[in-house]
């Protein structure tokens, strides 16, 4: 492949939340719509057409806050079921093209394109193949970005957004680069930004042009990192079956709540929601985080890590309780658990040698499940899978609002 022909593609939905739901209600194309959790549930905004950034609104800012920036903002409440679904009908067009598909979430992913080309032609010309079909298929718009590596094409995916279309090649990086402001290098924070304005570094052309030990004296061990990346460096490879590290789930309450049933029953439809996510992906985890933030916004984090992985709601639900158990009494603000420590299903599971009798009276699966509970909840995921979230629950999450309609930007969590 030619030098000048940059294989990486980085695929970026426009205001993807929001997008769909303009798609799906067409009347409010041109509004300032935000997909988010309401003002007076401490909702915080998780998308944003780009109407309503026009008036300053952003993701992960308060309801409250976008409600005063823009008045007359349309509200939507998320449905996390349905973007999924429009993931998952992306990634399978990305698919079409080549294997080499890292999802970053469900809006973005990186593709590696450098063996279609005999299939499908040069890299610009899949990557304006698969902006087609998106649309085409989806009603969606995607900003797509062509360069030599991972963290240029996701640069160049933002560059012209939206619908936007930018190929970064070779002998274009430092035109592209320097001018820009040191904030677009990944690591750089506002704090660092600051601390840099001060050396005056303000673009990534200072940046390239300092002493890399001087980078290295103010990072410490990410120096060598931010210092490639000014200068264009990124090994980092596309890859596909990049494993994840937890998934999570947490919700910040409209009123900070002390009764511990209400947290428990909070904790038992977070589990439920988890679990189901974790089989969703085959996948099963051994370490279980609690984590909870009182109304003085200290946080605490409690860690159990069991001996065998698990996916199931209940016995996930058996060690978050426990651990909601050692934290102290008091009104809390927020509440969420995790499971990270994960493996592919289909990895083996070393059972215990000396395991209680009575347990081998019944049939049994690796990981400590029986041949009942496995079957009864095989089941429960086709209907959720068919018929859609709250089909069949609990009896004791009846009546109850679901957690996942309140969801922050943070609430599902996937790393």
């Amino acid at each position: 492949m030619a030098v000048e022909d940059p294989p990486i593609l980085h695929v970026d939905m426009d205001a993807f939340y929001a997008s769909i739901e303009i798609r799906d209600q067409p009347s409010l194309a041109g509004q300032p719509v935000c997909v988010g959790g309401r003002a007076d549930r401490r909702g915080v905004i998780s998308a944003a057409s780009y109407e309503a950034r026009r008036f300053g609104v952003h993701s992960a800012m308060p309801t409250s806050r976008a409600q005063q920036l823009c008045p007359n903002l349309v509200l939507l409440p998320p449905d996390f079921d349905k973007y999924t679904e429009v993931s998952r009908q992306i990634m399978r067009i990305f698919r079409r093209f080549t294997p080499q598909v890292e999802p970053l979430s469900l809006d973005e992913a990186f593709l590696d394109v450098a063996a279609s080309r005999r299939l499908f032609g040069t890299p610009l010309e899949i990557g304006k193949r698969i902006k087609s079909e998106i649309l085409k298929e989806t009603g969606l718009v995607a900003s797509i970005g062509v360069a030599p590596s991972k963290f240029l094409a996701k640069l160049a995916s933002d560059l012209d957004k939206p619908d936007g279309f930018r190929v970064i090649r070779a002998h274009e990086i430092r035109e592209v680069l320097d001018p820009l402001p040191v904030s677009k290098i990944f690591g750089i924070g506002p704090r660092s930004a600051k601390r840099l304005e001060s050396l005056g570094v303000r673009t990534v052309g200072d940046l390239a042009s300092q002493d890399k030990q001087v980078v290295l004296r103010e990072f410490g061990t990410s120096g060598a990192w931010v210092h490639d990346l000014a200068h264009g460096i990124d090994p980092r490879r596309v890859t596909p079956n990049r494993v994840e590290k937890s998934h999570g789930m947490e919700r910040t309450f409209t009123d900070d709540i002390a009764d511990r049933e209400e947290l428990r029953l909070f904790l038992y439809e977070f589990c439920e929601e988890v679990s189901y996510e974790l089989r969703h992906r085959g996948l099963r985890g051994r370490t279980i985080t609690l984590k909870a933030r009182f109304a003085d916004f200290k946080t605490v984090t409690r860690s159990k890590t069991l001996d065998i992985p698990i996916n199931v709601g209940k016995r996930i639900y058996s060690t978050a309780r426990e651990l909601l158990e050692r934290v102290r009494p008091g009104p809390l603000r927020l509440l969420g658990v995790q499971i990270s420590n994960l493996e592919d299903v289909r990895a083996p599971i070393q059972n215990e040698l000396f395991a209680d009798a009575e347990l081998h009276a019944l049939p049994r699966l690796e990981g400590g499940g029986d041949v009942r509970q496995e079957r009864a909840t095989k089941a429960l995921d086709s209907l959720r899978e068919r018929f859609g979230r709250g089909t069949v629950l609990p009896a004791s999450l009846l009546g109850r609002e679901p957690a996942r309609t309140f969801a922050r930007p943070d609430e599902l969590r996937t790393e």
